[in-house]
């Protein structure tokens, strides 16, 4: 009797011991966690690159003024100024080619022809052998190759629009026509002077995508040219050589620029999304 109790009490122990460990053998594979989602990296937009420009324009002339001189028989010689002098507005056309550094800086070389430019101007002096005092009209006109180094900041876009500011620096060749001079004592031609004179830019405007790869520039620019000769000495009226102070030109500009590189009008690369991961549990 107390046998069979000790081995009634012995089969339950192993039974409430080796029930779960036998549940455990026969339990189905361990339960598949849902991975996180994955992490999104944003890849660096690579702006950059060589472009072309082409632009036309309008622009107004301000005449700084002139100087020359008269020579008489004896010295000392007589200075004289221009009493007055204006350019009228022309057109002119220009062409470069820049680098996008990157979506903030761009550099460019660019080439500008400003057509003809017509002056008309007056001088103060004395007429009849130097007995009558009389005013002289004057007219001519100029022409100029202008050569700039530029640099730009795109200061950032909005809807499409990217403003910027600008600044360049380089040289001019600038042309004068024959200058005619016409006072009580008749007319008399000068011939006009040529050179390279020192020039700067000013310059600030907005580009808008056209294409992933065009854009629309407008904007303004201010030149100033350094002043130079303006007409050649004259043995007929004993007058010149003349020089003007500098010209001062206003452009009201427009132009398309092509950027080869990668553009910031394209756009952006997707982001990279890695495939997930199942998670395993024990």
């Amino acid at each position: 009797m107390f046998n069979t109790a000790r081995m009634a009490l012995i089969a339950a122990l192993f039974a409430g011991v080796a029930g779960p460990a036998f549940a455990a053998d026969l339990a189905g594979p361990p339960p598949v966690e849902e991975a996180p989602p994955p992490v999104v990296e944003a890849q660096p937009v690579d702006v950059g690159g060589w472009y072309i420009r082409g632009d036309i324009d309008y622009h107004w002339s301000k005449f700084r003024g002139g100087d020359y001189t008269t020579y008489s028989g004896t010295p000392p010689q007589i200075p004289g100024s221009f009493a007055s002098g204006k350019l009228k507005g022309a057109f002119s056309a220009g062409a470069g080619v820049g680098y996008q550094v990157n979506q903030y800086f761009r550099t460019d070389l660019t080439a500008d022809w400003l057509a003809r430019s017509d002056f008309r101007g007056s001088t103060n002096g004395f007429c009849s052998g130097g007995t009558v005092a009389c005013t002289s009209v004057d007219t001519s006109s100029y022409s100029a190759l202008l050569l700039l180094a530029n640099a730009y900041v795109d200061i950032g876009t909005w809807h499409g629009v990217t403003p910027y500011v600008g600044a360049g620096i380089g040289g001019a060749w600038v042309k004068w026509d024959t200058l005619h001079n016409t006072d009580l004592d008749g007319s008399f031609e000068h011939a006009g002077g040529k050179g390279w004179r020192f020039a700067y830019a000013l310059m600030a405007g907005a580009s808008y995508c056209l294409t992933d790869h065009v854009k629309l520039d407008v904007g303004y620019r201010y030149s100033h040219i350094n002043g130079g000769k303006m007409f050649e000495y004259a043995s007929d009226s004993n007058v010149g050589p003349g020089y003007d102070r500098g010209i001062n030109v206003h452009e009201v500009r427009g132009g398309l620029r092509y950027q080869f590189g990668r553009s910031d009008c394209a756009p952006p690369p997707e982001p990279y999304v890695p495939e997930p991961q199942p998670v395993y549990t024990k």
